[in-house]
């Protein structure tokens, strides 16, 4: 049993090293004095059993398996101190994390704007913020802001002279993008009624209903480490974007494991001042440990929390700490309006409502009639939002589930080098996908208060947060740029007139390099998918795709007559029986035109030329080439089709002898000016895939050109993703 009169024992202390530490910090501002404190306070539920968060439906447990705790690290330049908190719970509601700031504030002096609270995100912990199926356990969320604010009067308390550092780890092999496309024959039906699902949470193993990863996954592990002025390690604190491992109740998951492990590899924990470990929640809203275009694999909680420790140790030893660094913190409130359900949803949620007499749902119409009530009872929400700078490092704070390709957009326009992104910190306002991910579908879409904040949500948030991050480092951000490498650089030297990178991650226009023939992505593609695979060890940059999933990009190249060459890289996701036509990957011609004239390269399906290439010039002359090659699924393919008047040559992997090579009729019209990437120009057949690095030129590529080009990606004939 926990003593409360020690937690105010605590407190008082704090208030005493608050005054001492506060009056020597200004004495010795000028003298770049960096102080830092940490502690850790056990937050084990005392009353059992509780009600447990993380399920659509509500649940209890009557056993602790491991023990949960709280966190801090306090940090200190002597100009500004702030508190970094890591709770072992799923979500905290702003309330809850408002009330322990309020009585940090009041036995500390720290200002409750200099204090970042968030969540490990847990699903085996007592609930503290009803959502979904599951209410509150009154008794844990009663007792949790005053242990919160106990473990930051004992990082006060703690606070001593200290050196400090920080390093960052590439760790691909511990998490994944756990949210994929679903094909579109298989779309499924959401809680509401409506065929929407065209991505959806956990897929399976190698699932033959899905064709790949909805988004791309936030690979990097970030440490921050505290020692001594001696050396001595004080606190280590790490952030990688995994959702969570899956434990029984009641338990703080991974997480407190790997906070074990990586302690015992830094060592530390002997003495008056024992090492604290941190693991915090990076933006992991669609990722998790599963690996799901693979087999399953058999590894349990022990075995992943130890590898993750071990990637986290390699990387602390590289660390050079510093003496002082400065800190600084910013704090902004964004309002934001909820998706709110219309007449006929509501009736239909009242209707449910009132059937239930008040009892908790039992399956998910049931969940989320009452979700929109919520919604409609509480149409905006105000979120805070945080940026911490500590030295060269960024520190962003978002009170949501976090995609990871919003922590890659923060890490890569962040003026501060590193960044590292805490989700669920501050509050729990739920999901928040891109705009184009919304048009998908799924759970982390479908409103409620998990996935409730308004479909402009993630590039508010973003744009908050890096204007937080310029005013805490007093410099611009960054531009997102996909970096040149050799096959850009190979292209560009052939003088395209239009080239789509396609390496986008935000927004709807398809930028063109050249900047004058810039496209639209259609609803139905995602972007920033892993691009055509590379060797990275060679000094090839990591690029970057869009995935077509139903839409198209569309775009407008003027001047070109029937002499041109059009090339691109792809990756098929969609089986070669399943359809007539397995996808178009690439046209020419009048949008929307009936007969469909133009020049339309794709992969054939069960109508002729099943899983190779096709070449078709509409159905008014109905003239088809067919490649000899079978074309492997989610296998990246070079192709560029050369069109030289009526001659059709299409070359396949820089191989010098075409794949297709006949004569059909020019079918679009004089002048035609409209292209597609991922589709038809009709709309018939889009592609179910990734599609990357698109050129066209005015005049004939010869085959050793192409052959050059697909030398300069670096990938070999049979590279896979």
């Amino acid at each position: 049993m926990k003593s409360q009169s020690a937690g105010v024992a605590i407190l008082g202390l704090a208030v005493a090293a608050f005054l001492l530490t506060s009056a020597v910090g200004r004495a010795d501002a000028e003298e770049k004095v960096f102080r830092a404190g940490a502690a850790e306070v056990d937050i084990t539920p005392i009353e059992l059993p509780a009600i447990v968060s993380g399920s659509f439906l509500e649940r209890t447990a009557d056993k602790v398996q491991d023990p949960l705790h709280a966190r801090c690290l306090v940090l200190d330049d002597g100009r500004t101190r702030i508190a970094i908190v890591v709770v072992d719970n799923l979500m905290m509601p702003r309330s809850v994390v408002d009330d322990a700031k309020g009585r940090a504030e009041k036995a500390t002096g720290i200002r409750a704007d200099h204090m970042l609270v968030a969540a490990t995100h847990t699903h085996s912990a007592p609930s503290v913020g009803g959502a979904l199926g599951t209410g509150v356990d009154e008794n844990y969320c009663r007792r949790l802001p005053g242990w919160i604010a106990e473990v930051i009067g004992k990082a006060v308390a703690d606070l001593a002279p200290a050196k400090v550092g920080w390093a960052v780890a590439c760790d691909p092999q511990h998490t994944n993008c756990r949210r994929w496309i679903v094909r579109p024959d298989r779309i499924g039906v959401d809680p509401f009624g409506g065929k929407t699902i065209r991505a959806m949470m956990h897929p399976g193993y190698q699932n033959p209903d899905y064709v790949g990863p909805a988004g791309p996954k936030d690979p990097y592990l970030t440490v921050l480490s505290v020692q001594s002025p001696e050396g001595k390690p004080l606190a280590v604190l790490a952030n990688y974007s995994m959702h969570y491992f899956g434990s029984a109740a009641i338990s703080a998951d991974y997480y407190g494991r790997f906070c074990t492990e990586l302690g015992k590899l830094v060592g530390g924990n002997q003495g008056d001042r024992p090492l604290v470990a941190m693991m915090s929640q990076g933006t992991s809203g669609d990722l998790h440990w599963m690996d799901y275009s693979r087999p399953k694999t058999a590894i349990g909680i022990d075995q992943y929390a130890r590898e993750v420790a071990e990637v986290a140790f390699d990387a602390y030893k590289t660390i050079q700490h510093r003496d002082w660094i400065p800190v600084a913190m910013a704090e902004r409130k964004l309002s934001l309006a909820r998706r709110l359900p219309d007449e006929q949803r509501l009736a239909w949620a009242r209707k449910i409502a009132g059937e239930m007499q008040g009892r908790i749902p039992k399956d998910k119409p049931e969940v989320y009639a009452l979700e929109q009530l919520y919604l409609h009872e509480e149409p905006v929400r105000e979120l805070r939002l945080q940026a911490i700078r500590v030295g060269d490092l960024g520190i962003t704070a978002i009170p949501c589930e976090v995609y990871g390709i919003t922590g890659l957009k923060l890490k890569a326009q962040s003026p501060l080098q590193p960044t590292m992104n805490f989700e669920l910190a501050n509050g729990s306002e739920g999901y928040i996908p891109p705009p184009e991910q919304h048009k998908l579908g799924g759970y982390t879409t479908w409103p409620a208060r998990s996935a409730g904040l308004e479909v402009g949500a993630e590039p508010k948030i973003v744009d908050t947060l890096l204007q937080l991050l310029e005013e805490v480092s007093g410099q611009e951000r960054r531009d997102a740029l996909e970096p040149s490498d050799k096959y850009s650089q190979a292209v560009l030297a052939a003088k395209p007139v239009a080239y789509w990178r396609l390496g986008e991650s935000a927004g709807s226009d398809a930028m063109e390099s050249a900047g004058k023939n810039h496209g639209v992505y259609e609803d139905g593609v995602a972007l920033y998918l892993d691009g055509i695979a590379a060797d990275e060890s060679a000094g090839i940059a990591a690029r970057r795709a869009a995935h077509f999933a139903g839409g198209r990009m569309a775009a407008n190249v003027a001047g070109l007559g029937n002499v041109y060459t059009v090339e691109a890289w792809f990756w098929n996701g969609m089986p070669a029986d399943a359809r007539a036509v397995t996808g178009y990957l690439l046209s020419r011609g009048p949008g929307g035109e009936q007969q469909a004239p133009g020049d339309h390269l794709g992969i054939g399906g069960t109508a002729a030329g099943q899983g190779k290439l096709i070449f078709y010039n509409g159905d008014r002359h109905k003239e088809l080439l067919v490649g000899g090659s079978d074309l492997a699924m989610r296998t990246w393919n070079h192709v560029a089709l050369v069109r030289n008047g009526r001659s059709v040559q299409v070359y396949l992997n820089g191989k010098p002898t075409p794949e297709i090579s006949g004569e059909a009729t020019v079918s679009f019209p004089e002048g035609a000016t409209q292209w597609f990437v991922g589709g038809r120009s009709d709309n018939l057949f889009n592609f179910e895939g990734k599609i990357d690095e698109v050129a066209v030129y005015d005049r004939v590529l010869t085959p050793e050109e192409i052959a050059a080009h697909f030398a300069a990606a670096g990938v070999g004939r049979e590279a896979k993703e």
